[in-house]
């Protein structure tokens, strides 16, 4: 809170949108200096919204991870859209995070649609992300491209993975919020539990691992996440996939792919909850569960009916 004067303090919701593989949960990360999302270099990482909470002396700037905005091509797709939509309808601010190092894309055309269509537009900026990829000509180049896009737009230019330009990208961010009180704890960062971290973690190595068309087709459940004490926390956990053969590929020969999955999994999990973590993967087969409501919905992904 501001101490010297609480009546400036200010707090806010700030949606990071932009289509797939853009960098927005390696941007959160990097504001918060502390991975609360899953980030892989595989598109579509991000299945529903996840808050990270950033508080200081001025403000509690609370960034929203939404899921890329891209063509869908199942109930999935349809469902992630829908999530990111309404989370732009209900932020504050909105980042659009863009990638600086390719010029504009396809799927960069759905946010400008839906930015254009909303009737009460949130202050927008455009955030050119991973311009340690370019040189000052290129990164010139990509400004003027990315602003055709929306007409008289504020840009900023920054790298989330070297840090660059974010100082100055959470100052314009805490500028646009409205004054008022915070609205978390000061000392909370997320609104997931860490079974929920741990899931995303465990897809997350999987996306690692896995090629072709298995890592889109993965879903993972957390069944049990026990504490034991000084023994550290027990973690049992399904992978569905929808199909029998990509059950194998999961699998690996002898085990050897989940047990690899598991390794990398347990290490980042550990990493996260500071303790020991024994971990527990299975594999089972929910054909099509993709193109299932009733699936998605168990599951947490959307809030598709079943008749959507």
């Amino acid at each position: 809170m501001n101490l010297n004067n609480p009546e400036e303090f200010r707090c806010g919701f700030a949606a990071v949108a932009g289509r797939p593989n853009v960098g927005k949960s390696t941007l959160i990360n990097a504001l918060l200096g502390q991975k609360i999302a899953a980030v892989s270099p595989k598109p579509q990482t991000t299945r529903v919204n996840q808050l990270g909470i950033l508080t200081n002396d001025e403000a509690q700037v609370v960034f929203v991870d939404t899921p890329g905005l891209h063509l869908p091509h199942n109930k999935l797709g349809e469902g992630m859209n829908a999530v990111a939509a309404q989370a732009l309808s209900d932020a504050d601010v909105v980042l659009w995070l863009v990638d600086a190092n390719q010029p504009p894309h396809e799927e960069d055309q759905i946010i400008t649609a839906r930015l254009a269509e909303m009737t009460e537009l949130p202050p927008v900026l455009q955030i050119l992300n991973k311009t340690d990829l370019i040189n000052e000509d290129v990164l010139a180049e990509r400004c003027v491209e990315y602003a055709r896009l929306f007409p008289k737009i504020t840009q900023i230019s920054v790298s989330a993975l070297t840090g660059k330009g974010l100082p100055e990208l959470l100052a314009a961010v805490t500028a646009l919020l409205p004054q008022g009180e915070a609205l978390f704890p000061d000392d909370q960062i997320t609104d997931l539990y860490e079974r929920d971290i741990a899931a995303d973690l465990i897809r997350e190595a999987a996306l690692e691992h896995l090629r072709e068309e298995v890592p889109y087709a993965l879903a993972v459940r957390i069944d049990d996440y026990q504490e034991r004490g000084e023994e550290g926390a027990f973690i049992s956990a399904t992978l569905f996939v929808e199909k029998d053969s990509q059950k194998g590929i999961v699998i690996g020969k002898g085990g050897l792919m989940l047990k690899e999955i598991g390794k990398s999994s347990r290490a980042a999990i550990e990493k996260m909850s500071g303790r020991k973590v024994y971990l527990e993967l299975r594999v089972k087969v929910s054909k099509n569960w993709r193109s299932n409501p009733a699936f998605l919905k168990q599951m947490g992904y959307t809030d598709l009916n079943e008749d959507s």
